[in-house]
């Protein structure tokens, strides 16, 4: 089965109105499920459920103790460049957008790792825009080689690439790609990504397929919650996880929930701030991610700085497994140029030992690393 076999399976309008015609006894009958099936998800993210969210977190709870003990996992972003050929409404790194370009040396990120090496981390997720000429798999490959002998585990968010360039990568020491479809309806992906090579939408959903095929050891999965209905699109990240699961079982799996967040416009020489009106609240981010941990309790959940501290605090034991803490947006955000614009504005603005001491005070541990090469025979 190919992705568009997959995709094509699958009629957006009809998913939507299945959602939301979802009644009570098909909720309870999905929380008695000892194996839960995407019928049974889709009526976990429903409207219905919602009355249903106290026996889900407890669930939730107990199957990621089960799993993952408790252990929660810290990983830092480092942001390479803001350069990007693409325009997307959502971002502050969209090429529309009149803002100062950086692209980090050899040196800056050497800088920049040190940084993030003494605030504790040994896993690290490098991010830039999507601009191939200037980051493309030459500045990756090396970015690599600098980062590689610093950090038990290096994940990376850029550009879709090709299965080749994937390969080469993965030989330098990738060890985990996030790729986020932002939305799986067509035409909506279509007028948030008027132009760049991004605009593919067939391209960027066969990504997790070169992904598989390349042999990487993890990929994380997501929808930019807020670009259109959360619940169908969620829905779609769920199946499309299950696809994956099936035709990459090596593979290990997680899934974010990047909600919109505002973004600083340069215009006119004045920096002016975008937000986007919050479609999915707090309530329906813990149904969500309950509904996850319900169906498959062997993915890992993650949970980014865009939340804040108390929906952090709140949700910890709830079916996520890491957190990133400290996180700065911007190219030579940590050590270089602070000042710079971000991607997007964060809401949890704690040190990482600060998240390290909430995470103490509920009785979890913190993990610096996500895995060890001594335990593969790498």
């Amino acid at each position: 089965m190919s992705t568009h076999t997959w995709f094509d399976t699958y009629d957006w309008d009809t998913v939507q109105r299945a959602i939301y015609t979802t009644t009570a006894r098909q909720v309870e009958r999905a929380l008695s499920n000892s194996r839960r099936t995407l019928d049974d998800f889709q009526a976990l993210i429903s409207p219905a459920a919602q009355a249903y969210l106290e026996p889900m977190a407890q669930l939730s709870h107990q199957l990621t103790q089960k799993r993952f003990g408790k252990t929660i996992q810290l990983y830092a972003p480092l942001y390479l460049s803001n350069e990007c050929q693409n325009i997307c409404t959502y971002c502050a790194f969209s090429l529309d957008n009149r803002i100062s370009r950086r692209t980090l040396t050899d040196e800056e990120i050497l800088r920049e790792a040190t940084a993030v090496k003494e605030l504790g981390y040994d896993h690290i997720l490098l991010v830039t825009g999507e601009a191939n000429q200037t980051v493309g798999v030459p500045y990756l490959k090396n970015a690599i080689r600098l980062l590689q002998p610093h950090f038990a585990h290096i994940s990376m968010e850029v550009q879709p690439l090709d299965q080749p360039e994937y390969e080469e990568l993965i030989a330098e020491g990738l060890n985990t790609v996030l790729v986020y479809q932002e939305t799986y309806h067509r035409e909506t992906y279509r007028n948030h990504h008027p132009k760049g090579k991004k605009s593919n939408f067939l391209y960027r959903l066969d990504t997790p397929d070169r992904l598989g095929k390349a042999g990487i050891h993890k990929m994380g999965l997501g929808a930019l919650l807020g670009l259109e209905d959360w619940r169908t699109d969620s829905f779609f990240t769920a199946a499309h996880l299950h696809y994956l699961e099936r035709m990459y079982w090596e593979t290990r799996y997680s899934i974010s929930f990047p909600r919109l967040r505002p973004i600083d416009l340069l215009q006119n020489d004045t920096i002016t701030s975008k937000s986007f009106e919050r479609c999915m609240t707090d309530r329906d981010l813990v149904q969500l991610i309950c509904a996850y941990r319900l169906l498959n309790e062997e993915v890992e959940l993650s949970l980014s700085t865009r939340e804040t501290p108390r929906f952090r605090d709140h949700v910890l034991k709830l079916g996520i497994t890491s957190l990133s803490a400290g996180s700065k947006t911007n190219p030579g955000g940590y050590t270089v140029e602070p000042q710079s614009l971000e991607q997007f504005a964060i809401s949890d603005e704690r040190s990482p030992a600060q998240m390290v001491d909430v995470i103490r005070r509920q009785g979890y541990e913190p993990v610096w690393k996500d895995w060890d090469k001594t335990l593969t025979g790498v």
